[in-house]
């Protein structure tokens, strides 16, 4: 039977680790790569994790590359704390692995927001591989590089992405800096007329075009709050253009 390694990094998450530990529980490995939390996250860690790892934080990327080092099986599932595996998924991911059709599968993420699953605002990301050939790239919405075609699993995975507005915008001001600096180092330039209308698509995207009007009052508010993250990300390229000269 195929065998499957879940990986989750972790910093600060004693409020949702051990739900998301609890439900993988029926991997055959469980990886949890830490940067070195000061709250209860690695007790809770030990107590479920087959493999408790501590590495200082540089990137995304590397933090799981590095755990994806000490990973033992032949497939490898990546999950944050934040996510749940439901039952239905994990019936089909077993399934999924055991035949092997694709090389990897993306999962379904619809965000929940005030209460309730955001239908119109999810991701489809790429998350269950096959071990051997994979590897990850990137500093901030890192991007998963696996050998094979690629799949679609049906049910979705429980993502409790959003802890409150104050932590949603916290989040986009510390992806902001990140990304900013990615596109300060490629020699990318900003103006007016772009810090314009960067945001407003998004914000017309999101809530238009996705749907994300039919999700109700969330559905506008976490639009907008995207919108304000890319807004975020040129002021602070304008600043970091203007540090350097």
């Amino acid at each position: 039977m195929a065998s499957l390694t879940v990986i989750i990094p972790t910093f600060n998450e004693e409020a949702y680790l051990e739900a998301a530990l609890r439900s993988v529980q029926f991997a055959d490995e469980i990886i949890v790569v830490d940067s070195f939390s000061t709250d209860d996250t690695p007790n809770i860690a030990r107590i479920y994790a087959t493999h408790f790892l501590q590495r200082k934080f540089d990137n995304f990327s590397d933090q799981k590359n590095y755990a994806l080092e000490h990973a033992t099986s032949d497939w490898v599932l990546f999950l944050d704390a934040d996510e749940r595996i439901t039952y239905s998924l994990q019936i089909e991911l077993k399934h999924a692995i055991e035949t092997g059709k694709h090389g990897g599968y993306k999962l379904d993420f619809p965000h929940f927001y005030m209460n309730r699953f955001l239908y119109h605002h999810n991701n489809k990301v790429l998350r269950v591989v096959k071990r051997i050939g994979t590897h990850y790239t990137g500093l901030v919405h890192e991007k998963l590089h696996c050998e094979g075609s690629i799949g679609q699993l049906k049910n979705p995975v429980l993502h409790f992405t959003y802890r409150g507005l104050e932590h949603y915008i916290a989040k986009k001001e510390s992806y902001a800096w990140i990304q900013a600096e990615q596109l300060h180092k490629k020699g990318k330039k900003t103006t007016l007329l772009l810090l314009f209308i960067k945001p407003t698509y998004r914000f017309f995207s999101s809530y238009f075009l996705k749907g994300g009007f039919r999700d109700g009052v969330p559905g506008m508010v976490v639009s907008a709050v995207n919108a304000y993250g890319v807004f975020t990300r040129y002021v602070k390229l304008i600043l970091l253009d203007r540090a350097t000269k």
